[in-house]
């Protein structure tokens, strides 16, 4: 081998590091396979969703204005329900994040008297002050209309606690919350089997109870979405992995049409709901987007199973391991200090076809409690179906991988990074 012909010269990974990676790849072959599979099944749903509500290039005309009768946006919001087992859904560019469109269902359906309560333990920092357990009184928060928290811990291997999710149910607890993924936590994401037996275990204590589900990271990683396993309600982002990399802004809401309905209400006002939102050229990307992501999704999960076993192989510790069950996209990997998580994530700022001179610095964010470093040199600003990767910096100094529309990519990424390990004396090669 030359010099290394694997990479170019210009990233500098040590050829020891680069032959290791082919070694790696070898033991991960039946996993990639799986997830070859799970994505092949998923892009026929997406295909026959679009074939159903006949697509035809007459749908990616944009609005402007109020709107009105945006027959692409019509299409688009069909698409997204067929596709996720869904009876309606709403699609916007006009939804800014995952977190808004979670905000649309909580504060769409909670009512004052009602209570929230979470069953996966403390939802995304992010959800934090919408909810009111963070944050200034009089911001807005669920507290100040009177609806109340509670949360049950997950136990000890990640799952359900459903002894005391019993116990916790009360006459006035309105909605049962879902975290899928693990957010900034080191456990397994929620998989479509639990969400599936805990709606039927809540609505077995209390019949009208609503299943709503925070699905971002989760999309078509498994061949099943919450909605086809009896969630009432989800939401997502549309720059995570149902946008394809595509989509340049949105959020979506999917699920009992009742209840989007009430999202609607909230993302503009009562009595216009949905009927309004000029979609202004967008409807293609957003299309397209969705027909790339079963493709991108896998890409992403290939990423993530060759940075588990690569980083564990090094020495450190990851979660899931290769070979485990996924079912978000997110790859965990702890190194226990504070300056491994920041050369970690300098190193895929550094592997990035974006920005990839920026070298990023921990800081301050809206909606976190402490300073955050975040590495994505990505075509779409925050995008995190694109390769990024971000930890709190906090005990026990975690990094969270997440993306890649590419596994090439991932995988140079994922080098850099251990290079940049091994340049600041945190790594030696055998």
């Amino acid at each position: 081998m030359k010099k290394n012909c694997l990479y170019h010269e210009a990233f500098g990974v040590d050829p020891h590091l680069a032959e290791l990676s082919l070694n790696i790849e070898k033991y991960c072959m039946d996993v990639f396979e799986s997830i070859k599979q799970t994505a092949a099944y998923n892009q026929s749903k997406v295909i026959h969703a679009m074939q159903k509500y006949r697509l035809s290039d007459s749908h990616f005309a944009g609005s402007t204005g109020y709107g009105y009768n945006d027959s692409g946006r019509e299409a688009l919001e069909k698409v997204y329900a067929e596709a996720f087992g869904a009876e309606d859904a709403l699609v916007r560019h006009q939804i800014t994040c995952g977190t808004h469109a979670i905000a649309l269902c909580l504060y769409g359906v909670l009512r004052p008297g009602d209570e929230l309560l979470s069953i996966t333990g403390k939802p995304y920092d992010t959800i934090e002050e919408i909810i009111g357990i963070r944050g200034e009184c009089g911001n807005g928060s669920l507290k100040d209309y009177g609806i109340t928290y509670r949360q049950v811990e997950l136990l000890e291997n990640g799952k359900i606690d459903f002894e005391k999710v019993e116990q916790a149910i009360k006459p006035n607890t309105k909605m049962v919350f879902i975290q899928r993924s693990r957010g900034y936590g080191w456990r397994e994401p929620v998989a479509v089997k639990d969400i599936e037996e805990a709606s039927v275990f809540v609505r077995q204590k209390k019949a009208d109870i609503i299943v709503m589900v925070d699905n971002c990271y989760g999309e078509f990683v498994e061949d099943r979405e919450p909605t086809e396993a009896g969630a009432d309600l989800m939401a997502g982002s549309l720059i995570k992995n149902p946008g394809g990399g595509l989509a340049l802004s949105g959020g979506y809401v999917a699920g009992r049409r009742d209840l989007v309905r009430l999202a609607s209400h909230r993302m503009t006002v009562p009595g216009l709901g949905r009927e309004v939102g000029a979609t202004l050229g967008q409807n293609r990307s957003l299309f397209q987007g969705f027909f790339m992501a079963p493709h991108i999704v896998g890409e992403s999960l290939k990423g993530a199973v060759f940075a588990s076993a690569l980083m564990n192989k090094l020495g450190f510790e990851t979660c899931p391991a290769y070979d485990e069950k996924r079912s978000d996209i997110i790859q965990a990997i702890r190194f226990g200090k504070p300056k491994e998580v920041i050369a970690f994530c300098r190193g895929i700022q550094k592997g990035s076809p974006v920005d990839a001179f920026v070298t990023p610095e921990p800081g301050e964010m809206p909606g976190y409690d402490c300073p955050v470093i975040m590495a994505c040199g990505a075509f779409v600003q925050g995008s995190s179906i694109e390769l990024s990767a971000d930890g709190p910096i906090k005990p026990p100094y975690t990094a969270y991988l997440q993306g890649g529309l590419v596994y090439e990519h991932v995988k140079l990424g994922v080098l850099c990074a251990a290079q940049e390990l091994l340049n600041m004396g945190f790594l030696k090669l055998n």
